[in-house]
Order: structure tokens, then sequence, then C-alpha cells
């Protein structure tokens, strides 16, 4: 009943953005620069940013049968550092980011823009929209990992400070994990200012660290020759490459800054990304490198025993506060993306609050928020341990990187003329990069590795069943849908009895009969007086200028459009209430009763989905919010008119 409604004149400056990167940017109302690269850094680079904990010490973990020796170190140092490049910094940040689907990025953006650029309804367009919905239910399948791992992988700072502590880690870390998604419906805005300030002390606290220990072995400096990576590979033979196991831990986070784009925009994102973050993760990774050539055995920790002893607890609470923002930037990454997902008809409507009025990818869903907090949790309680973690992590996200670089190559290829004769080159090397590590990530599965993909698939499964069951729910009415014209003028023929009174009929086709009208008269065999055919629009904007539309269409019907900015309570009474006062037509609340179809779905067999699925969408229809309390209509002036269909 609510249609995403985008203004002519925002729709025509935001288009350019689509058709060539050049022209990027992101509007944040007063927002300065500054702040909005602080706010960034505190919610966008928590994932990636906390990846030091774990990422050399999992590189050397028994799985991979590494020797901590100088080739060897020099070797996955290296490998680090061209991933954060190649994949992070060239791929994400300065190429991928620029595909931005009304400011908002993440794969469901990415896919929305490459079916743009395909025929409606083609083959081409349907393969488009199976891998974006794929991607992202693995973008969730990965996500939930996220938080688990960082919390886990700080906290456990402690069994190097007292090894007796060791029971209370998971405790500790169901504890953080509660905490922090407790706080999400104060929003990112307030989230950010407050962990910002927290983020730039983590990055600068690694920089500093990673510069003392590099000054013991400035040999480590060297790793960034990708020549040492080509030597892993040739010291280790073809089975090396499963090392690209470890080594995506590092990158894990890159879709996550893509999907939060919409919180701050492009331009701070690479600002922080480019002289800040990246600048810190790398001095950092090397720092650890030289703490494990100057003494082998600090591989079992080399993130922690790389900080002065005196400075090993504080760091632990530092390390616990930056994963938490490590939690934030998936947390938020998740919103977008369902977000978008109901904006595409994905997933059914959840309560959203914006909780930012300059910004509208700064969004609360209280529905994903407490289904994460559930799983993360589980997580932390079923696996136990950060190194129990890592075997199960990165599988999804290394598909959904190689997934990203299929669309992306698509957008290029359609959307931008002046841009894709460099970036359809460099999608060749993307896909075999992505391509080896999801390979090396494969050989994780039956370690942990099919716990993502299990989720992942499961919510491929719910997504797509309720894509498609949506369709032939809106098949069957149409069916039975009559023209409005052609209906009101053979109504006119033999009217039927008026009551006083206004009746308000919502109906998402604003030329069609809505159902309820035709099961008003089939069942009560009357009209009212005034009878309106309502349709509410939500805007891209935040505020709406021009709130209704009033269209007589002959003896008393009218045809109404209401518009509501994303900021604004979609308060349907107070809007037509208001319309006297902008020369429309006076509704009297007290005279005025609102009808809605409500339609129980019914599974049969042999007709569209498999018996199956028609269940699962009836279930999922059954529990979707419904549009008359998002549009605040009384419960007392409110008629549901139901009808079964099967499908």
């Amino acid at each position: 009943m609510a249609n995403v409604h985008n203004p002519s004149s925002a729709e025509a400056s935001q288009q350019a953005t689509l058709q060539d990167p050049a022209n990027g940017g992101h509007g944040h109302g007063n927002i300065g620069l500054f702040g909005l690269v602080v706010g960034a850094i505190g919610v966008v680079f928590g994932d990636i940013g906390t990846s030091p904990l774990y990422t050399i010490r999992e590189a050397f973990s028994p799985h991979y049968g590494l020797v901590a020796n100088h080739d060897t170190v020099l070797g996955v140092l290296s490998l680090v550092f061209w991933s954060l490049m190649l994949v992070v910094t060239l791929k994400y940040v300065t190429i991928i980011m620029r595909a931005d689907n009304h400011g908002e990025g993440g794969i469901m953006a990415l896919m929305a823009l490459a079916q743009r650029s395909l025929p409606k309804g083609s083959k081409s367009a349907y393969m488009v929209g199976i891998l974006g919905i794929f991607g992202a239910s693995l973008f969730f399948g990965d996500g939930v990992i996220t938080p688990a791992i960082s919390v886990l992988s700080a906290v456990e700072g402690l069994e190097v400070v007292a090894p007796q502590l060791h029971h209370w880690v998971v405790p500790l870390a169901v504890i953080v994990l509660a905490g922090l998604f407790a706080s999400q419906r104060f929003g990112t805005a307030k989230v950010g200012r407050v962990f910002g300030p927290i983020t730039g002390l983590w990055f600068l606290t690694l920089a500093v660290l990673g510069v003392v220990n590099i000054l013991h072995e400035p040999e480590v400096l060297n790793a960034v020759n990708p020549l040492w990576a080509v030597r892993f590979f040739g010291n280790h033979g073809w089975h090396g490459i499963f090392i690209l196991g470890a080594v995506v831990l590092a990158v894990t986070g890159g879709e996550a800054i893509y999907t939060d784009m919409g919180h701050f925009g492009a331009k701070p994102i690479r600002y922080a990304w480019y002289f800040f973050v990246l600048p810190a993760l790398m001095i950092n990774y090397l720092g650890q490198g030289a703490l494990v050539l100057e003494d082998p055995a600090a591989i079992r920790n080399p993130f922690y025993l790389g900080v002065p002893e005196w400075g090993r607890v504080p760091m632990i609470v530092l390390a616990t506060a930056a994963t938490v923002i490590a939690s934030q930037a998936v947390i938020t990454g998740g919103f977008s993306v369902a977000r978008q997902a109901m904006q595409l008809g994905y997933i059914p409507r959840m309560k959203i609050q914006h909780t930012s009025k300059e910004t509208i990818g700064q969004i609360y869903i209280p529905a994903i928020n407490w289904t994460m907090m559930a799983i993360v949790i589980a997580l932390v309680l079923g696996f136990g341990s950060s190194t129990a973690l890592a075997t199960a992590y990165g599988i999804s996200v290394s598909a959904t990187m190689l997934i990203d670089t299929l669309l992306l190559a698509i957008v290029a290829r359609a959307l931008w003329p002046r841009w894709r004769l460099w970036v359809l080159p460099l999608c060749v090397p993307f896909f075999f990069i992505d391509l080896a590590f999801l390979t090396a990530n494969g050989a994780k599965v039956l370690d942990g590795g099919w716990f993502p993909v299990v989720v992942g698939l499961l919510l491929f499964t719910l997504l797509r069943t309720w894509r498609r069951g949506r369709q032939l729910l809106r098949d069957e009415i149409q069916k039975e849908g009559l023209q409005l014209g052609t209906f009101l003028n053979g109504l006119m023929l033999a009217p039927p009895l008026r009551v006083p009174g206004t009746a308000v009929f919502l109906t998402a086709d604003k030329g069609v009969v809505p159902h309820a009208l035709l099961h008003n008269l089939k069942h009560n065999k009357v009209l009212h007086e005034r009878n309106v055919f309502l349709t509410v629009d939500t805007l891209t904007v935040p505020y709406a200028h021009k709130r209704l539309k009033i269209e007589a269409i002959g003896d008393d019907f009218y045809r109404v459009v209401i518009r509501f900015g994303f900021m604004e309570t979609p308060d349907v009474p107070l809007a037509l209430m208001r319309s006297c006062d902008e020369g429309g037509v006076y509704f009297d609340p007290m005279d005025t009763t609102y009808f809605s179809s409500r339609e129980t779905i019914v599974a049969t067999r042999d007709r569209g989905m498999p018996v199956w699925r028609d269940k699962i969408f009836a279930l999922m229809h059954r529990n979707a919010a419904p549009a008359t309390g998002y549009f605040h209509i009384p419960g007392n002036r409110l008629v549901e008119l139901g009808a079964q269909v099967e499908i």
C-alpha cells in the first residue's frame, strides 16, 4: 500500500551519479566533513580495523602448517599488504563505492544498478537478481560471525595477562555483545560520535605499536615488495593457496565499508581509509611480523605480545572497545541491506526507525537487531574461542566479494561510459583474486565454514520465497481486478444505497478498484457519500513539501496521494485533516472510516511454488507488519475486509 516515490528533481540529480561515477556525492545536510570522517571511523572501519587481533596469529596456526621463519613471515605479510591494496583500497574504496544507488551502497544496491542496465524481465536480469540476493544472504551469514570473533579475540587477551581467567572470557564477551545490541536504538550518528574518538585512539595505538616493533627489525619493511608473495607460493607449491583462508581475515570488512556508505557518504569514508585507517593497519601488521622475526615464539599471540607488559591490561580494554565497534560496522551494514531488501520487495515490511535528520541511511531496525544478537551470542557460546570461529570465517565473504566483482563489471559496462575502459580490465584480476580466496576458504567447510553457508542458504530461500510469493499473490489479485474508470461508470448505472460519511480505501494501484471496496459492496451493499482511493508514497527526502494531491473523479469519488518524507511519521489521518488548510476537501475524523484489505494465503498443490514454500510465504505474510498500523490509522475507525487467496 505504500510505494516509494522518487521526486523527479531528486532523481535527476542522483541519476547522474549512477550514469557516471565522476559525479559522486552524498548529501548530509549541515554535518561537516570532519565530523563525518570521525563518525565513519567510529562505525564503518570497526570490522576491518580489528583484524590485526587475530589475522597473523591464525596464519601460523597448526591448521596451515607454516613455520615462522624469515621468508614465510615476509611472504604472509606481503600477501596481507597486497590484499588490502587490491581488494579493499582499489576494488571497494576506489571503484565500487562509486556505484551508489541514491546514496546507498552494498550488494543490494549494486544488484539494483546492474538490473537497471538489463532488459526488464530478461533472463539476464533474473540471474543478476539471483546473484545479488545470494550475495546478500551470504553477507549476513558471515556478518554474524564478525561480532563474535572480534569481541572474543579482544577478551582473550586476559589469557595472556592472567591464564587463570580463561573461564571468564566467554561470559564477558556475551555481556559486551548484549550491551552493544541494546545500544543500537540510539542510532549510528550518536554511536559514531561516541565510538569515533575511541576508534581513532585504537588506530593511533596500532600505528605506534607497529613503529616500535618495526624499529627492532626494519627488515620487515621489505614485505611490501610483491616478490615476497610470489616467492611464498614458489616455496610452498600449489597448496600454498590455502593460506589465503587466513589472509582473507585481513580484508573482511571491505564489503561492510561499501554497505555502510549510505550512513556517511563516499568522500568521508575514502578520506578516513586512505590517510588514516590503511596506514595504521599496515604499520601494525608489519610490526607484528617484526616481532615474530625477532622472537618466533611470539607467534602464539603476536598482537598482545607486541604490547609492553605494563600496557597489556589497558590494551585489552581498548581492544574490547574497538571490537564492539567492529560489531557496529556489521550491524549497521545489516540494517542497510535489510532496508534495501524491503524496498526491492524481498523481505516483509518491518518497523524502521530513522535516527538522523540529515541522512536517510542512518536507521535502526529492531527485528534485524535482535535476530542478529541471538545468533551472535549463540555463536560465542557454541564455538567458545576466536580460533574456532576463524575456521568458520571467510567462505561467505569470499563468495560475496566474487559476486560484487561480477556485478561491478555489468554496471561499469552499461552505466559508466567514461570509466569502463579501465574498470572492466581490472575486473579480470579482481575475479581471479576473489576466486582464489573462495577456493582457499572452501577447504574450511567441514571445520566450521558450513555455518555461514547454511545461514546464507536459509536466508536466500526465505528472500526468494517472499519475492516469488508476492508476485503470485499479485497475479491472483489482478485476475479479479477491475479498472477504476470502467467500474465507476457501470456502478453509476445502478447506484447502490448511499450512507452518510467518508470511506477511505487504501490501495497501492491507483488505476484498479481496491478489493476492500468490492468486498464492502458485496457484503454491506452500500456506498458512503464520499469515497476516497488513497495511496501513500514515501519520498527519498527528509520532509515532503507538497503533502497531498487530491483529484476528483466524479460523483463524490476522489483519488488522493499522500507523500511523506523518510524522516516523517506517516500519520495518514492527520494528513487528511490538514487537507482543508491546503485548499482541499475537509475530512472529519469522526465521520471517516478506513477500509483495508488483508489477504489470507492458502497453500495449494500444483500451483506456483512447491507447497512447503507456499506455507513459508503464508507464515511470513501473516507476520508482516500491517500497513494500517504503520500509517497510524486508529483501530476504532478501521474496517479490514479479508479474503482467502490460493497460490
